[in-house]
């Protein structure tokens, strides 16, 4: 743990770790340094000029932003002196920037608007300058406006510390112009579309291409929540006006390396509006879905749940409080323990509840198996975001693989080969440099050769403090030997948002259950979700329990309409074991209802009141056994194509939204 010093800043006084910037130091005393640059997190470059303070002492003005605190330090923000430095600042800004503030979508959280007002500035006292820079609207996602850039380089800075790199500075001075590679558009810039520039931009320059007209900043209700559209569970905030998703914002911490969101994520809420939406219960009369009633349809599920054996199919994306509710059905109403899920196509049970908690902000040495994270194929985006942000910020990087991945471009050592040997040769290496393992253990390192490369790994490991490793499910138990010889986190990535809530709720993910729903005969089989399954298995009557309809809820017998994320609250557990919380954002559409009240409603048909389900996850989540030394091998029938398994489990998603101009435009150009 960073020292702690002792700062004065207005008149406060507050003890900041070593090292911290003014800028930080003066938030934790409550007091606020104007700053259009400085991104928290990220090493200030004090490009703006706002930031001036004066250290008593001191030979002049300094920017907090690139000053570190010294204990004793005395510092004032707020002289005269340096209030006229800041107008002057504003001013000259001010006579290159569009004044139409009565017009403009970013008014109310325009971080230059909020100190113009602060300085008393309604015009520049400058001669106004115009440059005439026509803005990029070829995509229905971004739009960048360059007449409304001040030159602040948050955009160009998340671009690259997150490792897209698609905006850069052209040109110097006044007349700079922020860029893609030759100007081209962003879709044929590589721009994946995530969107971190526009939670970056303080001014009007990047933001929402949609967002013309669209109700102002004041107008807009907001909602954290989380989003559930892969295994990376991101943070977001959705900003919501007269039930409808105005737009949707990275929510994570500010300053940390997971406040990112990808663009299905950012922009996927096209659907809810969608066309693809079930409104209603739908039920199968002689060969077409037709629209019914809630009683009838629950009637009808009773009667066939009643008559025939039950097998139910859920998603690792449900919530633990519609899971546990599930659990209580099946057991005292359906009566059946027929209970698969799809986080058996990708994980076990082991995986899942013994991973441990980790935060990537503190790491200083991450270990990356089996695993290949890619913000441009769409898997794991956020993880690979947030390992490329921990790396620009000081952290060292491990890549164990047997092919080749994106993010070992990044990487001090990449090692190419089959993932439980070398995991085995680090262990000996680790071994070797005078770690301590038990004799079982050492035993099974015994017989292997080490490697200057995995010499070089154990050496990083023994001098890091905080260790953790991000691990394909399959070769959890070998990776999770190395925590017997040194203290490390170990986080078995799933591919979905809630995999760890639904092991932790109670269900095992049986892959042989799994397939023989799927492949098999089944008499009833009731699907939560939207599973990656296509075609209808062979059963005597398909449930199908959606807010989407679905290729396979085209083919169902009955389709019941449960709420979106959107539409929803509850809790789920991230893949860094962390309990999460959604909030509803809207109102349900036509008559969509949460998964919970179908099933509590359902046990009502059938005689039984079933009270929502509760279980307590934080307590399950302080279950994890504890690690025994394990064989060096990769477990089987764990292994999926994750980019094909995200694009089915989000069809509806996809194809109902403006990310099917995405698609189409990346296939246009070959990405």
């Amino acid at each position: 743990m960073a020292k702690k010093v002792g700062v004065t800043i207005n008149g406060k006084t507050v003890k900041v770790p070593e090292g911290t910037n003014l800028i930080d130091a003066a938030s934790q005393a409550g007091v606020e340094i104007p700053n259009l640059c400085y991104i928290k997190g990220m090493r200030g470059i004090g490009a703006c000029r706002l930031c001036l303070v004066e250290i008593e002492g001191g030979r002049g003005p300094v920017t907090a932003c690139t000053t570190k605190v010294k204990d004793g330090m005395v510092v004032n923000t707020d002289t005269e002196q340096l209030r006229e430095m800041r107008q002057f600042v504003i001013d000259l800004i001010l006579s290159m920037h569009p004044l139409d503030c009565m017009t403009c979508t970013k008014a109310g959280v325009c971080t230059l608007q909020r100190y113009a007002y602060e300085s008393e500035i309604k015009e520049s006292s400058f001669s106004r300058k115009k440059f005439g820079y026509p803005p990029d609207e070829s995509n229905p996602f971004i739009k960048r406006d360059p007449e409304y850039c001040i030159l602040c380089a948050r955009c160009v800075r998340v671009c690259k510390e997150q490792g897209t790199n698609v905006l850069d500075f052209m040109g110097r001075g006044v007349g700079a112009k922020v860029v893609t590679a030759n100007d081209k558009p962003l879709h044929e810039s590589g721009c994946t579309f995530c969107g971190s520039c526009i939670d970056a931009c303080p001014v009007n320059a990047i933001l929402e291409a949609d967002r013309w007209r669209k109700g102002r900043e004041w107008d807009y209700e907001r909602t954290h929540s989380v989003c559930l559209l892969c295994g990376g569970a991101c943070d977001t905030v959705i900003s919501t006006k007269d039930n409808l998703i105005m737009k949707i914002n990275a929510g994570g911490e500010d300053g940390s390396v997971q406040r990112y969101i990808c663009a299905i994520g950012r922009f996927g809420y096209d659907a809810v509006a969608s066309d693809k939406r079930v409104l209603s219960p739908l039920r199968r009369v002689n060969g077409e879905l037709k629209e019914t009633t809630w009683e009838e349809a629950l009637q009808l599920l009773s009667e066939r749940l009643t008559k025939g054996k039950a097998s139910i199919l859920l998603t690792g994306a449900l919530m633990n409080e519609d899971i546990s509710t599930l659990l209580k059905v099946a057991e005292d109403v359906i009566k059946t323990d027929r209970i698969a899920t799809t986080v058996s196509l990708y994980a076990d049970e082991e995986s899942m509840k013994d991973s441990d908690t980790a935060d990537i902000d503190s790491a200083d040495l991450i270990l990356l198996v089996g695993l290949n994270p890619s913000q441009w194929k769409r898997v794991h985006p956020s993880l690979d975001a947030s390992i490329r942000r921990r790396l620009s910020r000081g952290a060292r990087l491990v890549s164990i693989s047997s092919e080749a991945v994106d993010i070992g471009e990044v990487a001090d050592i990449t090692l190419r080969g089959e993932e439980p040997g070398l995991i085995k040769q680090i262990a000996k290496s680790m071994i070797s440099k005078g770690m301590k393992a038990n004799k079982e253990l050492s035993e099974l390192t015994g017989d292997t050769d080490t490697t200057e490369e995995t010499e070089r790994v154990a050496d990083l490991i023994k001098e890091a403090e905080r260790i953790v490793i991000f691990t394909s499910p399959a070769l959890f138990r070998s990776v999770r030997n190395l925590s017997l010889i040194k203290k490390m986190d170990i986080i078995a990535v799933p591919n979905e948002a809630n995999a760890r809530g639904v092991v932790l709720s109670g269900i095992k993910p049986d892959g042989k259950l799994l397939k023989e729903m799927i492949e098999g005969s089944t008499e009833v089989l009731y699907v939560f979700g939207e599973p990656p399954v296509e075609r209808r298995p062979d059963t005597g009557f398909l449930v199908v329990q959606s807010p989407y309809m679905s290729n396979l809820a085209r083919e169902a017998d009955l389709v019941l309409p449960s709420t979106t994320p959107y539409e929803s609250s509850g809790s789920i557990v991230s893949f860094t074991g962390r309990v999460k919380r959604l909030s509803r954002a809207l109102r349900p559409y036509g008559e969509a209802k949460q998964h919970r009240e179908i099933l509590a409603s359902l046990a009502k048909v059938m005689g039984k009141v079933i009270k929502e389900g509760k279980t307590d996850i934080k307590k399950a989540l302080k279950g994890r056994s504890k690690p025994s030394p394990s064989p060096f091998e990769k477990k089987e029938g764990l292994e999926i194509d994750e980019a094909r398994f995200m694009e089915e489990t989000n069809s509806c998603v996809i194809n109902s939204s403006r990310l099917l101009w995405l698609r189409e435009a990346e296939k246009a150009v070959g990405v």
